[in-house]
């Protein structure tokens, strides 16, 4: 099979690239800028473009396919060209759905721990030797790639609910038709395309009807939203609500209370306790028992930036967070303050997304760094710029936040030397953000750790 990827630099996109090369296929792809470590992993394989940008001619009437990446805009020559001929255009969604139609297909969605959670079962599976296929949105501890596809019978996805493509405006998780599915929380997101917390809402409730007659929704019952939508949802589908499991922490060290016994894990908070008590039912579906699965998932050590320990020296430890929602960021708040009740918590959040930056959006944010001992708010006048908002005030942002103490910084240098000049003792630094605050060189800082204690 021949395939064309227009725009293959991205993350979701080479993933799928690397895997379908590795199954014999013929790949090629363009993209106008690629970077690390998409640009590394392709030129290993032989699929980097040697030149960037756009090029009508790479399309031709002998592909079998061509994948639309997110990233390219709908007059792009390639696509123009692509669908002159009249080839068959897939989204990644579309495609991974023409993979897997004679698998079992697993979709775990939610507007959070829906990373974490697929992590969490891919983690199991991997423990107890289980094939299956899988489709991520991190890179996990142990596994080379954030998609496999093989002749496993079970392929376990992470159900976004973004857009598919620049010609295909619908989620992604409206295209895989699950057996067996989730849904951890909602909390409206992505106000860019969803402009109502209604209209984001109603994407789960197609999702929901979606699933195979006669499939399984596995879902958060201590989420109101969730909770009335798979209430109301008449389908003949199996329902399977669970809830935050009995939890203690001991000594820094959190422990899960199970019919074997208190079981100690890697992970800590609420929300993962929380993640985890929704794993094991899905686990459960997939022919994993609860000991197997305990036994298992003491070991998971966390997707990538979700509570990721960066740094740490001596009584000073440095977390990274993908925390860039309101719901995210206060439940990743309140597990590190769970977590380390005898330190003080420096919360550092980054007005990054589309989302977070809109000046009305914002409000949803109130309070949720109240419980920092020190909150810092970081964002640029060329974040805006680039998103084609207005301008912020500081007292906008303290307002939205309900916080009068925040401290609230527009310069990169300014923030980084912040931080290097008040490190002291039995300190947490939860860094929390789907960028990286302008640089932020987190090497740098745990030299000054070192320094400074």
């Amino acid at each position: 099979m021949k395939i064309h990827f227009i725009a293959i630099g991205g993350s979701a996109m080479h993933n799928l690239a690397l895997a379908l090369h590795d199954k014999g296929y013929l790949i090629s792809g363009s993209d106008d800028a690629i970077y690390e470590p998409s640009k590394s992993r392709l030129a290993q394989s032989g699929l980097l473009p040697t030149q960037m940008g756009w090029f009508a001619e790479k399309i031709t009437e002998d592909l079998d396919a061509v994948i639309l990446g997110m990233h390219a805009k709908k007059d792009n020559p390639e696509l123009l060209r692509a669908q002159e001929l009249g080839l068959k255009i897939y989204s990644y969604p579309e495609f991974i759905y023409e993979e897997a139609k004679e698998k079992t297909r697993v979709v775990i969605g939610g507007s959070h721990g829906k990373t974490t959670i697929t992590s969490m079962i891919l983690h199991v599976l991997k423990y107890w030797d289980i094939e299956a296929d899988y489709l991520v949105g991190a890179q996990l501890t142990g596994f080379d790639r954030m998609v496999k596809l093989s002749d496993a019978d079970f392929i376990v996805i992470e159900g976004d609910e973004y857009l598919s493509s620049p010609i295909d405006l619908s989620p992604k998780f409206h295209k895989y038709k699950a057996h067996i599915a989730l849904i951890s929380g909602i909390a409206w997101d992505h106000i860019n395309v969803f402009k109502t917390a209604e209209d984001y809402t109603h994407q789960f409730s197609i999702f929901l009807d979606t699933l195979v007659e006669g499939g399984s929704i596995t879902y958060n019952e201590e989420d109101v939203e969730v909770r009335e939508l798979v209430s109301s949802c008449e389908r003949p589908l199996r329902k399977f609500p669970y809830t935050t499991l009995e939890h203690s922490i001991v000594d820094g060290v959190t422990f899960i209370e199970t019919e074997e016994g208190r079981v100690p894990i890697d992970v800590f908070g609420k929300h993962n306790v929380n993640n985890i008590s929704g794993a094991q039912w899905i686990c459960q579906q997939m022919g994993v028992d609860a000991a197997d699965f305990f036994e298992a998932i003491s070991s998971f050590k966390g997707a990538a930036k979700r509570l990721e320990l960066v740094c740490q020296h001596k009584n000073i430890k440095v977390y990274k967070d993908f925390a860039h929602a309101p719901s995210k960021v206060k439940a990743s708040l309140g597990a590190v303050k769970e977590q380390f009740d005898a330190f003080k918590v420096v919360a550092c959040f980054e007005l990054h997304t589309y989302s977070s930056l809109n000046a009305e959006f914002i409000q949803q944010y109130a309070h949720s760094l109240d419980e920092a001992d020190e909150a810092i708010v970081y964002y640029t006048a060329e974040a805006l710029a680039l998103k084609n908002m207005p301008e912020l005030s500081v007292e906008e942002i303290r307002n939205a936040f309900k916080n009068p103490s925040i401290e609230v910084y527009t310069n990169a240098k300014a923030f980084e030397e912040r931080l290097h000049e008040q490190i002291s003792d039995r300190r947490v630094y939860l860094m929390m953000s789907s960028g990286n605050y302008g640089g932020f060189s987190f090497e740098n800082f745990e030299t000054k750790l070192v320094e400074c204690s």
